[in-house]
């Protein structure tokens, strides 16, 4: 007779239940070291001695002229009425790479265009400028890594700096422009368009916007100062708002990433990205694009016929 198979009763089948469903971990985003801002604020930092150094303004004013001379002596700062910054005089600005529309467009030094950032005109606005570079830079870069806050921070720059030198020509202006303003402000520009685009993970979204936007008012507000260069301000926060869309997009609320599923286990996947963030990200490379070709033209294609032969041939 054949055995009957064993008996399995309810107590026994209490003691082995099935097995539960695997589950699968999903590891928080790394943050990443910061070691760029910090890079760029020491670059700051030693820029400004430089300049003073080569200010030496004992060399070209008596010593009673020059703040701080019985102190600093070359390092000095320029008579209070010259420089209420307490800096360099402009020769010494211009002499090391300052933005000015007659060099950069008659002369072609176009590498002002990204000098101009790493210089400063003063104690006070190097001081004001660091300080917004450690609070803001040091968090993004945590975020979203040293690649994509360098390339924010020097199209942001180069961005500022393109808006600053047409306000120059605008106003046939025989000033210069310095200060990583424009870089600052274009960190600040994708702050506010990195909170709209990863609108769904944020919890309290009302309170994160309104707070950002009056951070944001609150600086643009300082360019209506006297001596303030408020269109580099504009043309950097205009530059990383836009770039924001691009380089900051974070995946959506829900996304798994397929490598930390376990093999064998079912499961309904989100698209990671949403369809706004991708409309947002073509929107704004288009009116990037566009808008660096329009200010480029209208720095240049005035005086087209000498320093772009190829033109000369269509009629404008």
């Amino acid at each position: 007779m054949g055995k009957k198979p064993p008996h399995q009763s309810d107590i026994e089948a209490a003691r082995y239940p099935p097995p539960p469903p695997p589950n699968f971990y999903i590891p928080q985003p790394r943050l990443w070291f910061s070691w760029l801002v910090p890079l760029i604020f020491l670059a700051n930092i030693a820029c400004f001695v430089y300049t003073m150094y080569e200010n030496d303004c004992p060399a070209y004013l008596n010593d009673e002229s020059c703040l701080f001379s019985e102190y600093l002596g070359r390092f000095s700062f320029q008579p209070f009425r010259e420089n209420p910054l307490l800096g360099p005089a402009i020769r010494t600005l211009r002499l090391l790479g300052a933005l000015e529309e007659d060099l950069v467009v008659e002369r072609q030094e176009v590498w002002r265009f990204f000098s101009c950032m790493f210089l400063h005109a003063g104690v006070v606005h190097l001081l004001a400028n660091m300080f917004s570079l450690l609070f803001i830079g040091i968090r993004l870069e945590k975020e979203f890594g040293f690649f994509r806050i360098g390339l924010l921070y020097v199209l942001s720059s180069f961005g500022g700096s393109l808006l600053s030198i047409l306000h120059l020509k605008q106003n046939r202006s025989s000033t210069v422009s310095v200060g990583a303003s424009g870089a600052l402000f274009g960190l600040l520009g994708a702050m506010l368009s990195e909170l709209l685009t990863n609108w769904s993970i944020y919890a309290n979204k009302c309170a994160a916007l309104a707070s950002l936007l009056i951070i944001v008012g609150l600086n643009l507000a300082v360019g209506f100062l006297p001596h303030v260069d408020n269109s580099a301000h504009v043309g950097g926060f205009l530059t990383g708002y836009f770039l924001g869309f691009v380089l900051l997009m974070r995946p959506q609320y829900g996304y798994v990433n397929r490598k930390y599923i376990p093999p064998g286990y079912d499961v309904k996947r989100k698209s990671k990205y949403k369809w706004y963030q991708y409309f947002y990200l073509i929107v704004s490379l288009v009116i990037l694009i566009l808008g660096f070709a329009y200010c480029l033209a209208n720095l240049y294609v005035e005086n087209a016929a000498d320093k772009f032969p190829f033109i000369q041939s269509y009629p404008r």
